[in-house]
């Protein structure tokens, strides 16, 4: 049995990386600070497994796959350092056609970008696509500061960081739909609109490329400043959980205590001020602060009812939605081999591929519904529980630039982000369905890379629900609350009970591996302590 102390100044209920940014942050003020999580591995769904019976040498990040969107300003904070590996060439669009098919390789050859897309697509899309970086640039910049602040409405982060010239711009893209702001800048390819809506607008959602708020999980994904990034994702060598071990070495050297294998059961609230934990093996904690940094809807089950205030728990119940998102996590023995590509063109690897409804209709392959037609109807299939037999599906293959997480056998781990399926299949179930929607989708990537299926040496596939019970968050939704909710709408980092705060991606700024939460829920703590 783990050894705890009977009292603490902060109890932080998970170590993923929010909670242990806050660990590192409050230890170093003088607290002493114990984080408490539930399962064996730390890191939430930023973490490095060996998921493979097949191959059980070799590393995969299981949950998240990519850090992108971390402030660097609080990496200087917190002085660490995560190493971090560029993709070049990020973006891979490829067409289900033979070698000279069209294709798009982004990376940081502007030039080739361009002469692909005047190739492939047209003039015009040069001219969107550079209008479309530039305005989100600009606003990347602008809002940067916004992250690492108390979050104020649309209207009051607009007013006080956005420039006046794209004031309403911002606050449009915001509250509407990535379908309406895409359509601003004049793109002829529906494939192209298609990416950028897939990729940024709707990863993680559930939502449509049409519903409100997808604008804002636009803008979120296109906050990438990391050094050496030029906006794009990068990968952390050793796969994810190199950062939750980084952040997790330095809380202990602040003197923070980690434990793992330690459920919390209830945060004990006397008096309307929340004073510590009880554990599943029946020992409590007592604590001045108790910080969640778990999910806000775990957060909230764990606080006696009636305890947090009737306004809070009614706007995160409004708010509350399922996850949408399949991850199947591969084992490969060999790399695939796309059919369009000619030969001596740069590896496709390491980027994010992107295997899209309608892309067969630009290769002349097939006739098929534009893509945008084929995003709306999958998402009407989702809200009807269907299984999309066209699933928008981005492909990953880190270990081509990565290959500290290969094993002595040289295998290569791989995964498969599908957006959208439905959180449980009308009048079915997953275990009925997940072996043939598997089969589907390697059905999908073979027309891309044909022989791909021949590859697969094991697989650990990861359903809503799947990513609900293997990362403990609620309903699966691995942004914890939906990104079409943004800012002051999100859960606070104060929750209205003494001494209870949240912290997690379900709090301001969104969800994904950002670690601000962490750090501005921590210093809100501060101020409330007088520390």
């Amino acid at each position: 049995m783990t050894t705890l102390p009977a009292r603490s100044d902060v109890v932080i209920i998970g170590a993923g990386h929010n909670g242990l940014v806050s660990a590192i942050l409050l230890a170093r003020a003088g607290l002493s600070v114990v984080v408490l999580e539930a399962t064996d591995v730390i890191g939430g769904a930023a973490r490095t497994e060996h998921p493979f019976a097949q191959a059980p040498g070799l590393g995969h990040s299981t949950g998240s796959y990519l850090l992108g969107l971390m402030p660097p300003e609080l990496l200087r904070t917190l002085d660490v350092d995560i190493p971090v590996l560029r993709r070049d060439p990020h973006y891979f669009l490829p067409t289900p056609g033979p070698a000279g098919s069209p294709y798009l390789l982004l990376g940081r050859d502007h030039s080739a970008t361009r002469e692909q897309l005047e190739r492939f697509f047209s003039r015009r899309d040069v001219v969107a696509d550079e209008q479309l970086a530039a305005e989100i640039g600009a606003l990347r910049a602008d809002l940067a500061p916004a992250w690492l602040e108390e979050p104020g409405t649309v209207e009051e982060t607009a007013d006080r960081y956005i420039r006046p010239q794209l004031q309403s711009t911002f606050i449009d893209l915001v509250r509407g739909s990535v379908a309406d702001y895409l359509a601003r800048f004049g793109f002829k390819s529906e494939l192209l609109v298609s990416m950028y809506a897939v990729t940024d607008g709707l990863s993680g959602l559930n939502a449509g490329p049409d519903d409100p708020g997808t604008g804002h999980n636009f803008l979120v994904h296109n906050m990438c400043r990391l050094p050496g990034s030029d906006g794009t994702w990068m990968i952390a060598q050793g796969g994810m959980g190199t950062v939750t071990r980084v952040f997790a070495d330095a809380a202990r050297a602040a003197g923070a205590q980690i434990a793992t294998g330690v459920p919390v059961t209830a945060v004990t609230v006397d008096g309307g001020a929340a004073g510590g934990v009880v554990l599943a093996d029946g020992r409590s904690i007592e604590a001045r602060v108790v910080l969640g940094a778990c999910d806000p809807y775990r957060l909230m089950d764990l606080v006696p009812a009636g305890s947090l205030p009737p306004e809070l728990t009614s706007r995160m119940a409004a708010v509350r939605r399922t996850g949408t998102t399949l991850k199947l996590n591969l084992a490969l023995r060999g790399l695939p081999s796309f059919s369009c590509l000619p030969p001596g063109t740069a590896s496709p690897f390491g980027s994010t591929i992107h295997l899209l409804p309608g892309s067969a209709g630009l290769a002349g392959t097939a006739s098929t519904d534009s893509p945008m037609a084929a995003l709306r109807a999958m998402w009407a299939d989702v809200q009807a529980g269907r299984l999309p037999a066209e699933p928008t599906i981005e492909w990953y293959l880190h270990t081509t630039v990565d290959p500290s997480l290969r094993d002595a056998e040289g295998h290569h781990s791989s995964a498969l982000f599908v957006q959208s399926v439905p959180y449980a299949p009308a009048g079915s179930t997953w275990e009925r369905e997940l072996p043939g929607y598997v089969d589907r989708l390697l059905e999908i990537c073979e027309r891309y890379a044909p022989g791909t299926r021949e590859l697969v040496v094991d697989m650990m596939p990861l359903t809503p629900p799947g990513i609900e019970q293997h990362f403990g968050i609620t309903g699966g939704h691995i942004h914890h609350v939906d990104n079409t909710v943004a800012f002051d709408e999100r859960m606070p980092y104060f929750t209205g009970v003494d001494g209870l705060y949240a912290g997690s991606a379900g709090a301001h700024p969104a969800g994904s591996v950002i670690g601000a939460a962490g750090h501005n829920v921590a210093r809100r703590i501060l101020m409330d302590l007088g520390v």
